[in-house]
């Protein structure tokens, strides 16, 4: 007797791909990625304190997924790696947030189409401009389906209420700690039980800025103090500062100098001691008005 085997065509193969990624992605925890004046910013509900949900990809992009960690965590280190190696063989300013976003969606879309399984992954690639308007959000499918975002967009779990919520109060003219607030107050604005509203505490937030005023590496964690600063003060104030968890970039060709060194107490203490002394010495660098040509520069 012959053995019959079963047949599905590639629609239903496509079709229950798509509602078993979109199932798994579903029961994720929601990520969110906005414009405000000084920046990029992420935030993300991260039960986890060793592994991330926001990275940084490159000088001026940053990365944000939700879904299984370890297939977004090998997206993320395959774009360090292109970003990394196009920087390298060309120049710095060659790396986009486009380019990665391109990258990403032919590896996804090849993945989905020729793998059993789907990656069950949403990412978001974000690469911060000198003003708000220059922004760019690029959000990415387990499909490989791109879109470009106006602003604002939130990523995995719940993301229609939770949408629904920053579409009515995002403004790039925010600051950081307005917000955040709007971002956590989003995040917690499903989840709870019966669907209401719940308080999701300090230590399960992750978040992440691309600084627009910081030349080189502008991505910084906000995180300890800095954090607890932000959420404590509604406007944010002059809270707009993130904390620097990160060491900064090497210097380049192109960043601009360092300001000159002032002279501090010490050497008004000294010049008071010694009235005769009409220069300063080269025993003593705190009176130099100039750096030498030896001072390296630095980006922040």
């Amino acid at each position: 007797m012959a053995m019959q085997f079963g047949y599905a065509s590639p629609e239903q193969l496509m079709r229950d791909r798509s509602e078993y990624a979109r199932k798994n992605i579903l029961r994720s925890r929601s990520a969110i990625v906005l414009s405000y004046e000084g920046g990029v910013l992420f935030v993300a509900e991260n039960m986890s304190t060793a592994l991330h949900k926001i990275s940084e990809i490159y000088d001026r992009i940053g990365f944000a997924a939700s879904g299984r960690y370890n297939e977004f965590e090998t997206l993320r280190a395959f774009g360090v790696r292109l970003a990394d190696l196009r920087g390298y063989s060309y120049d710095r300013r060659d790396v986009t947030g486009r380019a990665v976003a391109n990258a990403y969606a032919q590896n996804l879309g090849a993945i989905f189409t020729e793998q059993s399984k789907p990656f069950e992954v949403e990412i978001c690639v974000a690469e911060v401009g000198r003003n708000p308007a220059d922004d760019e959000l690029y959000r990415l499918s387990f499909d490989g389906s791109v879109q470009t975002e106006p602003g604002y967009l939130v990523i995995g779990g719940q993301a229609d209420p939770v949408l629904s919520l920053v579409k009515d109060r995002h403004d790039v003219g925010m600051s950081l700690g307005e917000g955040l607030h709007m971002a956590v107050d989003a995040l917690s604005s499903v989840g709870g039980e019966g669907g209401q509203a719940r308080d999701i505490p300090r230590t399960q937030l992750e978040v992440a800025v691309l600084d627009r005023r910081k030349s080189g590496r502008t991505f910084r964690r906000i995180q300890g103090a800095a954090l607890d600063a932000l959420l404590n003060n509604g406007s944010g104030g002059s809270s707009d500062a993130p904390a620097v968890s990160v060491p900064p970039a090497p210097a380049k060709k192109d960043d601009p100098a360092p300001p000159p060194a002032e002279s501090g107490p010490d050497s008004r203490e000294q010049t008071a001691e010694n009235p005769g002394t009409a220069e300063p010495t080269a025993e003593d660098p705190t009176t130099a008005e100039e750096p030498t040509a030896e001072e390296p520069t630095t980006d922040d």
